[in-house]
């Protein structure tokens, strides 16, 4: 379902997909909200993207609310920019970690997941997954979407 008035796609992934739907938009946010890099350098160094394609992929963060520009200065050095997530970047957190553990489960490395998921309060492993308002965990199969319209 592709239809659209004044607020856009009906589709929430589809207007989901409109601001995160390039490769490097999820890399530049995992670098960011997960392993809260906010240095061009670091992240262009992490990643090894060109520099005016992280340019632009920043700048369009930015604007779509998901990254902020913050400067700071080295002592001697000219001012640059980093950049941090806003609270609706931190709220992609779920989604890259989902996103993480299903490359895990379903594109395996051979020598193992590149990061464990684990509780702070525990170190138990923690998985993403469906659960109700009673906190109970359902398995994918026992949920059903159904169109709000």
């Amino acid at each position: 379902m592709t239809s659209s008035d004044a607020d856009g796609p009906f589709c929430s992934i589809e207007r989901a997909v409109g601001v995160l739907g390039e490769r490097w938009s999820f890399l530049i946010l995992r670098e960011t909200v997960l392993y809260r890099r906010s240095r061009f350098a670091d992240i262009q160094a992490a990643l090894g993207i060109a520099t005016n394609v992280l340019t632009t992929r920043l700048d369009s963060l930015v604007s779509s609310g998901l990254l902020e520009k913050q400067a700071y200065q080295e002592p001697g050095a000219r001012a640059r920019a980093s950049y941090h997530p806003t609270a609706r970047g931190e709220s992609l957190k779920l989604v890259l970690v989902t996103l993480q553990q299903w490359g895990d489960e379903n594109l395996p490395r051979t020598d193992g997941p590149t990061v464990l998921r684990r509780s702070s309060r525990d170190a138990l492993p923690v998985r993403v997954g469906f659960v109700d308002d009673a906190g109970v965990s359902l398995d994918a199969g026992d949920v059903e979407l159904l169109l709000a319209r």
